[in-house]
C-alpha cells in the first residue's frame, strides 16, 4: 500500500512539473514589459525613492522581502540549534 501511494504522489509531482515546463515561456523572452515600463516611469513618483531597485524591493515587493528574510532568519537559527547540539 505504501510504494502505491508513493507511486501516485511520485507521477502526480511529474505530472505537476511536465505541465508546468511546458506552459513556460521560452527561454529569453521577455513576459511583462509593460510592467517594467510602468515600474521604471512611475517609481520615484509613486514610492519617494530614487532608485529604482530600492522602490522595488522595499516598496512594490515588501512582503516578498519580507518572506525571504523570514525563510533566511530561520534557517540560520536552525543551523545553530544543529551546531549547539553537535558541539
Amino acid at each position: 500500500m505504501r510504494k502505491k501511494v508513493g507511486a501516485v504522489i511520485l507521477i502526480l509531482f511529474f505530472s505537476f512539473m511536465l505541465f508546468g515546463a511546458s506552459e513556460a515561456r521560452d527561454f529569453g523572452e521577455p513576459e511583462y514589459l509593460d510592467l517594467d515600463e510602468h515600474l521604471i516611469e512611475n517609481a520615484q513618483e509613486d514610492t519617494g525613492a530614487n532608485n529604482v531597485v530600492t522602490a522595488v524591493l522595499y516598496d512594490y515587493r515588501s512582503f516578498d522581502t519580507l518572506g525571504e528574510a523570514t525563510v533566511l532568519f530561520a534557517a540560520i537559527a536552525s543551523v545553530m540549534v544543529v551546531l549547539r547540539r553537535m558541539a
